[in-house]
């Protein structure tokens, strides 16, 4: 513990004068790619894949690239995410989101329906919605803050075993990923601000020099319900939190549904000169089946 007390006090982004909210905004500013003026996972040849894993029975397999430009700044929109589906049921579905500048403002979400060849808008979702059918919520991609939670600062512990990851004959899934195992990381228990929430706490097991999270296991009633793994990788920046994931994979442990996001280390591209046109409305009604 007292090594853990001295890294905290030599790290700038500290400046709260509370670690465990100061390493709750880091592990956000890892998810959403701060680092980085913008990023890509995968291409319409080489899109990253979702496999959304029943209980019983085949899973969903969906092909889909994400776009996400950090550094949009237009008007009062400061970002801006494009995520497009390439196959599956979904195909040719586009979601377009609006992050404003102000952070207390709702996000915006535009989404192309190919069967009506229109555009909807969209308020923002209930963060325990599920996205695209997964077991990964909008709260887990886009919408929890650091702000919605009370967090506390529970220590250093060992990570005790390899990443989760699902096992298919048809597709090559990834290995589960063995790299943080025996790794000492910090543990982060974070409460929901809102009462009667769907969990009742998380812990978060961090890496204490990245703050990438590794786990998130989630608890109602003293029950372990849900958990999300995910797979980091080094941009090699200067910024430690320049941090890109390889997979995601989440288990549902009430119904056993289980859920798996993942894409090759050469499909994702980051501080590439792309046009702000990629994220327009415009770009939406280019797709068709």
């Amino acid at each position: 513990m007292r090594g853990l007390l001295l890294f905290l006090s030599m790290l700038p982004a500290l400046v709260s004068g509370d670690p465990a909210l100061d390493i709750a905004r880091d592990i956000h500013f890892v998810n959403h790619f701060l680092a980085v003026d913008n990023i890509s996972y995968g291409d319409r040849r080489h899109p990253m894949q979702l496999l959304n894993q029943p209980p019983r029975g085949r899973g969903h397999h969906f092909t889909l690239e994400r776009h996400l430009n950090n550094r949009y700044d237009k008007g009062d929109i400061r970002a801006r995410d494009l995520v497009i589906f390439r196959s599956g049921k979904l195909r040719s579905t586009g979601i377009l989101v609006d992050i404003y500048k102000d952070s207390k403002r709702p996000l915006g979400f535009s989404i192309w329906l190919p069967a009506l060849r229109k555009i909807r808008r969209h308020a923002e979702p209930d963060p325990a919605d599920a996205w695209g059918g997964s077991v990964f919520t909008y709260g887990d991609i886009y919408l929890r803050r650091p702000s919605d939670e009370r967090h506390e600062l529970l220590g250093e512990v060992e990570f005790p075993d390899c990443l989760g990851s699902i096992r298919n004959g048809s597709l090559s899934t990834p290995a589960p990923w063995c790299e943080v195992r025996g790794r000492r990381v910090l543990k982060l228990r974070s409460y929901p601000r809102r009462s009667g929430w769907w969990y009742d706490w998380r812990d978060q097991y961090v890496d204490p020099v990245t703050h990438a999270d590794y786990r998130s296991e989630y608890f109602k009633e003293g029950r372990r319900i849900k958990v999300i793994d995910k797979a980091w990788k080094s941009m090699d920046l200067a910024d430690p939190r320049g941090q890109y994931w390889l997979y995601w994979y989440g288990e549902d442990l009430r119904t056993g549904a289980r859920g798996l996001a993942w894409v090759a280390e050469d499909q994702v591209a980051w501080n590439r000169e792309v046009r702000d046109s990629l994220w327009s409305l415009a770009t939406l009604r280019r797709l068709s089946r």
